[in-house]
């Protein structure tokens, strides 16, 4: 398929609002698609060229500047210029190149599978010279592209591409375009966890979720309860397990194969080889898929701060080094595959019950920390010992629930003695003053409504020098546009933050802010990215579970 076909269809989807539309739109490109081309389509259509949380592209404004200027025979300063103006680097090398004299002699048609295939090898280029190689190949694209085609390159290696196309329009865009159900559509993606690839069942008439070793499964996803007294009354059979500050891992062991993935089902195998060897080990089955938590320790085995183990999820070299300055520890808490069989549909109960027969448990390789009980008592005793040895707070599940991969079906439910804290995305800031202007502080954060991000407050105090300073490195590449001391910032950074409370207010357009917001922790890549933060929906719940606890 042509890029420039492509490029007609994402003019279409850019100019309608309507859902129902862009649904339509998607469905009548995805029916043109060979079976070849249909994958690769589906994720371009994403504005994207990996599976969800697989691997990003890595590339930031900066250096898009850099590349623009030169296919463009313009300059960094023209850019940045004119950058300001549009808030789009996409628009912002569509105008340039509209305008460009170098000749069209000998210029190659674009193609959808030769823009695939730049983009995937950009997350793979390392070492000396990786900047102008990854350069070498955007300039490539771009000098071979129409106007309108840089435009969306740009904004596709960006991850901007303000076309409103969701996961969920895509999901229903596959259900019409091939005539199936969308909860079947839903349902195969907690398996397969690729649209793509699921286009192309839907195509073959194959449309099938089934767990395979080494293809990452969709973690279940547990809700907040207002108290411990509350959460244990929700079930007739309660099971009580710390709720540990790491890292979600899910193991899957066949033979002497491992493979693990993060909760956004991104391969972290490289990172963690102890964890590999710890399953090869302790793991007795000779096929299986478990879930549990990850934690940096000390000697003692008590838990290190989570900034610590997220060092290890972004090493990419010098790994056996760190793995010796940063132990882990795997708690154990879900079995999910057996030999060939899947336990998804069995109460949590007997996966607990399998779980411990199939585990030889370790210091660094164990089962989580647990208690069966209806005695209010003894549940708040565990649930205090828990803070104690200083955990997060505990999580209730129900016995005889099944697992639910990727849903929040309120069969766990998360008890902490704090405020639920928020995962937003940093779309602001402001440059600091007197010895701090070097930095960016007072960050404007935001929450997910539809398919957007939306202002829900100010993070103006309480960081330190050592925080801003990380902080400003990660997001000065994003700045997407400068008024005064405030900057606008490309949606990348997410951050943990806790509060006092959640109130009302009409400054922003969630309709909600902070009180005394406090940074926990920036949060990696492969745990949350943006779009895993939280929902306005999210907000409005916490708010009128505060009001019940006061």
């Amino acid at each position: 398929m042509r890029y420039s076909t492509l490029v007609q269809f994402y003019q279409r989807l850019e100019s309608t609002p309507k859902k129902l539309e862009k649904r339509d739109i998607l469905a009548e490109l995805y029916r043109q698609c060979s079976e070849e081309e249909l994958p690769k389509v589906v994720l371009l259509s994403m504005g994207t060229v990996f599976p969800s949380g697989a691997l990003e592209l890595g590339i930031a404004g900066e250096m898009m500047k850099r590349v623009i200027a030169r296919v463009s025979g313009t300059t960094d300063t023209q850019i940045t210029k004119k950058y300001k103006e549009t808030g789009d680097l996409g628009l912002t090398a569509e105008q340039f190149l509209k305008n460009r004299k170098q000749s069209t002699l000998g210029k190659r048609e674009l193609s959808v599978e030769k823009v695939f295939e730049n983009l995937r090898k950009l997350p793979e280029i390392g070492g000396a010279g990786s900047q102008e190689k990854k350069i070498l190949l955007i300039a490539e694209l771009l000098s071979s592209a129409e106007a309108a085609e840089a435009k969306y390159i740009v904004r596709t290696i960006l991850s901007e591409m303000r076309i409103g196309v969701a996961a969920g329009i895509v999901r229903d865009a596959i259900a019409a375009a091939f005539g199936k159900d969308v909860k079947e559509v839903e349902r195969v993606f907690d398996f397969v966890g690729d649209y793509g690839q699921i286009a192309v069942l839907a195509k073959n008439g194959r449309l099938k979720g089934e767990i395979q070793i080494g293809k990452p499964v969709r973690v279940m996803l547990a809700d907040r309860a207002p108290d411990l007294k509350e959460a244990m009354e929700e079930f007739e059979q309660s099971l009580l397990e710390w709720k540990y500050d790491g890292f979600r891992v899910q193991v899957h062991k066949s033979g002497n194969e491992i493979k693990i993935f993060s909760r956004r089902m991104e391969d972290v195998t490289r990172q963690f080889p102890d964890i590999a060897n710890f399953s090869k080990e302790c793991i007795k089955a000779k096929e299986c898929i478990v879930e549990g938590e990850a934690l940096a320790i000390d000697k003692s085995g008590k838990p290190r701060p989570f900034q610590e183990l997220s060092r290890r999820i972004q090493r990419k070299y010098d790994i056996e080094r760190t793995v010796k300055e940063i132990p882990v520890q795997v708690n154990l808490f879900d079995l999910i595959y057996l030999n060939g069989e899947s336990w998804m549909d069995k109460p949590l109960r007997e996966r607990w019950q399998q779980l411990a027969k199939t585990v030889k448990e370790t210091k660094n390789f164990r089962l989580a920390d647990r208690l069966e009980t209806k005695n209010y008592a003894e549940a708040k005793k565990f649930y205090k010992h828990a803070l104690k040895m200083g955990q997060e707070g505990i999580i209730v599940k129900n016995l005889e629930a099944r697992y639910q991969p990727g849903r929040r079906v309120g069969y766990w439910l998360k008890v902490k003695d704090i405020l639920e804290p928020l995962d937003l995305v940093v779309v602001g800031a402001e440059w600091g003053e007197g010895k701090r202007a070097r930095w960016l502080g007072s960050l404007i954060l935001a929450a997910k409504k539809g398919g957007k991000f939306v202002e829900a407050g100010r993070m103006a105090s309480g960081l330190t020098e050592e925080q801003m300073d990380q902080l400003t490195k990660q997001l000065k590449p994003l700045i997407t546009g400068e008024e005064g001391k405030t900057v606008s910032l490309e949606p990348r950074i997410v951050v943990e933050v806790g509060y006092e409370e959640i109130q009302r207010s009409p400054k922003y357009e969630s309709g909600y802010a902070l009180r005394f917001p406090r940074l926990l922790r920036i949060r990696d890549a492969a745990d949350k990215g943006p779009e895993d933060v939280n929902t306005v929906a999210d907000m409005d719940k916490l708010f009128k579970m505060q009001k019940r606890r006061r």
